[in-house]
């Protein structure tokens, strides 16, 4: 594998490449920090709108340079909080992919928003822009819980942030994170339901987990705060299960739920091991290296430093990697054993897959098997990272 550091653009070989990606683009500021997120995100008290948009613009310009044939199937903003962003500076940035390259017939461009009741004032906004799916930060329905998760917003905020999203686009979801201290099956459960009144056809459900470097991290560790135990969790786990796909959202990935047809397209990119492009600070991609194998790059992370490297380079990558086979194969098995129907191993088998493991896992009830195609059942799903770790030993 081949470690490229800081290439400019003139370094950076065309790949005359026809293929199907998505697009990532990363709006770093937050208005404030949550104190469990470890994404790319940043707190500024100013921020140059003018010289923002144009180093997205230059960027993506400098990728279409690059990578010119490919057929854009999905935009997908994230952050950081893109509600944040000006909508003219959202409309320019999807101009700006359409303009350079394809875009497919029935592309999905999807905004990450918060509920705040200034940024869904913008929904309109975002909407004539051309976003046509927006994911709604919402984190929990109980005054008590955003607190505790730092959010901004009220829980009436969000019931009303609800409201307008469903007046402007045709399809609408929001995130809910349990397995919060001290909440019990039942208080979940009604969440739960309050949350599905809506008749949302898509959620995604996040257990709280941890991260390093995190402002939970340290509180738990100084024994601020506990959270359920294994068997809690994997109750509350199971419950949620239960609940969605009765309500007819079942999960087509580990924490993610949609009515059928309504599975974000630009996440399923992901777990099926598509290639897809990074536009901003910290944004990652995968794209194709000629007739095989992927290139992946990795944007600088510090926002000033990234803007700064797109004024002189063109581009703000700080690494490019040559993906060999064989971390190609892991990556797709690790993404694609996330999705509910699971993968194909057909090509990996007896290369990358521990063949016992996967054996005494389907004996056990952890996973089945058809054909070529494995998955993780019920009972398997809850404990994907120890699996997979198992697999892959």
């Amino acid at each position: 594998m081949h470690v490229l550091d800081q290439p400019d653009a003139a370094s950076f070989p065309v790949v005359d490449h026809k293929a199907d990606a998505a697009i990532y683009v990363h709006w770093p500021f937050c208005a404030k920090k949550c104190p469990y997120c470890d994404f790319n995100s940043h707190v500024r008290d100013r921020v140059d709108q003018r010289s923002w948009r144009d180093g997205m613009l230059r960027e993506i310009e400098t990728f279409a340079e690059k990578f010119p044939n490919l057929t854009a199937t999905s935009v997908f903003f994230g952050g950081g909080t893109p509600s944040l962003m000006p909508p003219d500076t959202t409309a320019a940035i999807i101009d700006a992919i359409k303009d350079h390259w394809s875009p497919a017939s029935d592309i999905e461009i999807t905004l990450e928003a918060n509920p705040s009741s200034v940024e869904a004032a913008r929904f309109a906004e975002y909407a004539s822009a051309g976003v046509n799916r927006v994911s709604v930060g919402i984190q929990s329905l109980k005054d008590s819980s955003l607190k505790f998760l730092g959010r901004l917003h009220s829980s009436k905020e969000a019931l009303s942030a609800l409201e307008v999203a469903r007046d402007n686009f045709s399809r609408v979801s929001f995130d809910l994170i349990y397995a919060l201290p001290h909440q019990s099956l039942e208080d979940w459960r009604e969440e739960l339901q309050e949350a599905l009144s809506f008749s949302p056809s898509h959620l995604s459900l996040y257990q709280l987990t941890i991260e390093e470097g995190t402002a939970f991290y340290h509180q738990f560790h100084r024994g601020k705060f506990t959270l359920p135990d294994e068997d809690e969790a994997a109750a509350l786990f199971e419950l949620t299960q239960k609940v969605t796909e009765a309500a007819g959202l079942p999960a087509y990935e580990v924490s993610n739920h949609a009515r059928p047809g309504e599975e974000s397209q630009h996440n399923l990119t992901y777990w099926r091991g598509g290639f897809y492009a990074g536009i901003g600070p910290g944004a990652h991609g995968r794209l194709p290296n000629g007739n095989w194998g992927l290139i992946a790059h990795q944007q600088v992370k510090r926002p000033e430093d990234w803007l700064n490297a797109v004024k002189n380079r063109g581009f703000g990558i700080e690494t490019v990697e040559e993906v060999d086979a064989e971390a190609e194969a892991i990556e797709r098995i690790m993404m694609g054993l996330r999705l509910s129907r699971g993968m194909d191993i057909g090509n990996y088998e007896g290369t990358n897959i521990n063949a016992a493991v996967l054996n005494d896992l389907i004996v056990s009830g952890y996973m089945e098997r058809l054909g070529s195609r494995v998955w993780l059942t019920d009972k398997g799903r809850p404990l994907l990272n120890f699996i997979l770790g198992k697999l892959l030993a």
